[in-house]
């Protein structure tokens, strides 16, 4: 009896032996810390960035870990004890998740880490001289976590005894620099506000909040989406609103009243801006939804927008690429149509699908300056304004594709306007005069594409491309 436990336990002694992954790595970048540790952080220990019990031994230049696993699909990545030190591609920026499926029996997988995000990868930074890092550790207690804060200051900050809105914008890597964005293409975010400086733009300070990694659906959505996670955006929004609006405002010169304070992001930052938006009306009046990722919650934020009445003037900002998934748009438009549900006017809401425009950075940096000036436009005393007192300089027409009606967004509602809707072969489908918040009938329209063409009264027509589905 005693030889056959031995003989057990021997036996699963060796097979957990056998069923081992072991993960070499056998070259670091050169400005690795030399008394750095390496941790293995993914989907065996939740992510944890600094799990004790997944540093990687040290021999020589090289490091190792052995894991032991049940067959089936890991994700991981490594760090340097944080997610602000986290490991990244040969550009020093964003590395994907890697993923190894193990098929049981020991294994050895031999990988190399390229740089890390912290440190770059010794390319010099595309960040203007009037960015800076506020802390590359900034504490969330909500969430108890760290967070890297970027903060844009307009380029007389230091020289004009004034005060400046506030921009708030997730996804802070990929703000400012192109050696800390995740798809090595930034929004060029500081490039832009330095222009519209010099052209007469009043100034705002942009603070840029990283995401988190792993963790960022999780904190841009308060809803959970049983595939992909959630639940963590009101933590995530109290972070904002109790604890780092607080801390900027003390220490920066901030015009901290709501109608000087917005919010931006895009895809997933897009859903958490107009939650943001519709929960803290008293904080927020601006807020920019480019790409939202409305399809992570259902019908969710629609709903919460429509039963959060008025409370005060907003802006919102609607914009998506043309080339993204046709429910991006039907999304973004029932938010729209939510808000007006709640109480909101057509001119608080600019509405656009861009014809060519893409689920991609490079498209929500060419939207930026538009959002921006539309956002912020009268906010302040002497700020930017696009074209002086054109009423229809910022017009967009939406839905976009057109069904059986359209309206103009950022136009008064009480503004005179002559319309016309020319087809391709110079057809004039539909004249009208309306009133600026009036739909626009398209219904009679075959499928194709026209030019909405709006004027003031004896004004000059400007016109925009209108696509009837």
């Amino acid at each position: 009896m005693r030889r056959s436990l031995l003989f057990v336990l021997f036996f699963i002694s060796a097979l957990q032996t056998w069923a081992q992954l072991t993960i070499q790595v056998t070259a670091t970048p050169a400005n690795t810390p030399a008394n750095a540790q390496i941790y293995l952080a993914g989907s065996m220990n939740n992510w944890n960035a600094a799990d004790p019990t997944k540093i990687l031994n040290k021999n020589g230049t090289q490091y190792s870990i052995t894991l032991t696993l049940n067959p089936g699909a890991i994700e991981f990545k490594f760090t340097r004890g944080s997610w602000a030190s986290v490991e990244g591609n040969a550009n020093g920026t964003y590395l994907p998740n890697r993923s190894y499926n193990y098929t049981g029996g020991a294994k050895t997988l031999q990988l190399s880490i390229q740089s890390w995000e912290d440190l770059g990868s010794g390319n010099p930074g595309t960040a203007a001289s009037n960015v800076q890092i506020l802390d590359n550790a900034f504490y969330i207690p909500q969430l108890n976590r760290t967070r890297r804060i970027w903060m844009y200051l307009p380029p007389d900050y230091n020289t004009a005894n004034k005060s400046y809105p506030v921009l708030y914008m997730h996804d802070g890597q990929n703000l400012f620099d192109v050696n800390t964005t995740a798809f090595g293409v930034e929004w060029r975010v500081d490039e832009s506000l330095n222009s519209l400086f010099q052209q007469g733009d009043y100034g705002c300070i942009v603070v840029g909040i990283d995401n988190g990694g792993a963790s960022r659906l999780d904190e841009y959505s308060p809803w959970v989406n049983s595939q992909y996670g959630g639940g963590q955006g009101d933590e995530y929004l109290d972070f904002i609103v109790n604890t780092l609006k607080p801390y900027i405002d003390a220490h920066f010169r901030t015009l901290p009243g709501r109608n000087t304070t917005g919010i931006m992001g895009s895809s997933m930052g897009g859903l958490i801006s107009m939650y943001a938006l519709a929960e803290r009306q008293d904080v927020f009046s601006k807020a920019g939804i480019l790409s939202p990722a409305f399809w992570f919650a259902g019908n969710a934020s629609a709903e919460d927008v429509a039963t959060h009445p008025k409370q005060g003037d907003v802006r919102v900002y609607f914009v998506a690429g043309g080339d993204e998934p046709t429910y991006v748009a039907q999304d973004m438009q029932a938010v729209a149509d939510a808000m007006t549900t709640a109480g909101f006017g057509f001119s608080e809401k600019s509405f656009t699908v861009v014809p060519g425009g893409q689920h991609s950075e490079w498209f929500w940096a060419q939207e930026f300056p538009d959002a921006y000036v539309w956002l912020f436009q009268g906010a302040v005393s002497g700020s930017y304004q696009v074209g002086g007192k054109d009423p229809l300089k910022h017009a967009k027409v939406y839905p976009n594709p057109a069904d059986k009606w359209v309206r103009l967004s950022g136009v008064e509602e009480d503004t005179a306007i002559q319309v016309q809707i020319v087809g391709a072969d110079g057809k004039v489908w539909n004249r009208a005069q309306i009133a600026g918040g009036s739909p626009i009938y398209t219904g009679n329209l075959p499928s194709g594409f026209y030019m909405l063409k709006v004027r003031l009264e004896n004004g000059r027509w400007r016109s925009m491309k209108l696509v009837k589905e």
